[in-house]
């Protein structure tokens, strides 16, 4: 039967030591990725050649660590992170020449999501049980979530994996080679999505996924959110007065914040989830959705923080992953695409259409709210590129 990689991520509980051990590694990954970037940008001024991040390994463990012995804790570490963390900045610097992406950023402490890498070099490594996994380096860690990764016992073999750390939290995320299931025949028709702000999913069946921003719940931590941030911005205005803030209160106070960042982000992204499950059980034969120009959409100063919260990029991705398993055709209909100024009875195009006219009425009297005539349309439209 044919393998499928399936990623799973999932809370841990590591000692004081495997704390301070995974602090460590990520700390030095952060350092030897901004050093890469470093060097390339002063063999740039200086008209040389650019450095590769194998050629940069080499350099660095043979010629720079031997003649400044200083740095030698940058050894100490796991060999495969470091390395991982050349390979990352590496295909930065690719996206950057190909004119996919900026200027690769520096990782800035406690700030840039940086991770600790490892992978499966002997048998012993990476052993999955359902209470705890085995990791290279830091050994037996204990699993907040027991049973959720699947355990070597079964039969399942973790490939690779990251140690992360967000908001005073440790986690983990493994790459596990599971059996492919087999494809289920999708007989029911095609479903059309429009997403937007006001609603965060009108399909063309009829059904629709409120905002979830908009909802109480959220409302009530972005409130707590903001009094929040208000006190850290005071203790650090105190702190710069001169007034005696104790340092310690003050990351304190960072980590409630962090904390409240996290757990609006987990909710988002749980609603996500739940919305791409509700359209892969119906079972369609494909989802045909919209190439959003996001970017575009955040320059409108009114409309920018909506749009981030909403997280279009991350539920394409996810809904590309769940029907790639479903095996459902995704389609992508053209940016330009009118699906909202069309009518889905005529076909005429309405080019007076504002933003402010939530229902579509054309001359042939046809009358629909605007969102759902707009997934009618992707449902329907002809000339698209599957993902």
């Amino acid at each position: 039967m044919r393998k499928l990689q399936k990623s799973f991520k999932t809370e841990i509980n590591p000692t004081d030591e495997q704390k301070l051990k995974i602090r460590r590694t990520i700390g030095t990954c952060r350092y030897v990725y901004n050093f890469y970037l470093d060097q390339n940008r002063k063999r740039y001024e200086k008209g040389e050649k650019f450095m590769s991040g194998k050629s940069f390994s080499v350099w660095l463990n043979n010629e720079y660590l031997p003649q400044n012995p200083e740095y030698a804790w940058i050894k100490e570490v796991s060999s495969k992170s470091v390395k991982r963390s050349l390979e990352n900045a590496c295909t930065a610097f690719s996206r950057f020449f190909k004119g996919q992406s900026h200027f690769p950023r520096y990782k800035k402490k406690n700030k840039s999501n940086v991770k600790m890498y490892f992978v499966k070099n002997n048998r012993t490594d990476c052993f999955c049980e359902r209470h705890r996994v085995n990791i290279p380096t830091l050994g037996w860690v204990r699993i907040k979530e027991k049973g959720y990764l699947p355990t070597t016992k079964d039969g399942y073999v973790i490939k690779s994996g990251t140690v992360s750390m967000r908001a005073g939290r440790y986690y983990v995320s493994v790459l596990v080679e599971v059996p492919d299931p087999p494809k289920e025949e999708n007989r029911n028709e095609g479903i059309g999505i429009d997403l937007g702000i006001k609603s965060f999913a009108v399909l063309s069946d009829g059904t629709v996924y409120q905002n979830i921003n908009k909802s109480a719940k959220i409302k009530k931590l972005e409130k707590q959110l903001r009094r929040e941030q208000r006190s850290l911005s005071r203790k650090y205005e105190s702190l710069k007065k001169g007034v005696s803030t104790q340092r310690a209160n003050i990351q304190k106070q960072k980590l409630k914040v962090q904390r409240l960042y996290q757990r609006i982000d987990n909710i988002r992204t749980d609603y996500i989830k739940k919305t791409i499950a509700g359209i892969v059980k119906t079972k369609p034969s494909f989802v045909t959705i919209e190439d959003l120009n996001v970017k575009g959409m955040m320059k409108n100063r009114h409309l920018s923080k909506a749009t981030a919260s909403q997280k279009f990029y991350e539920f394409r991705t996810r809904l590309q992953g769940k029907c790639a398993e479903k095996g459902i055709e995704l389609r992508i209909a053209d940016r330009w695409y009118p699906s909202s100024r069309r009518c889905h009875n005529c076909g005429q195009i309405r080019k007076d259409l504002k933003l402010s006219n939530r229902v579509y009425q054309c001359s042939c009297g046809y009358c629909e709210d605007r969102d759902l005539n707009a997934a009618l349309n992707l449902r329907d439209v002809k000339t698209y590129q599957s993902a």
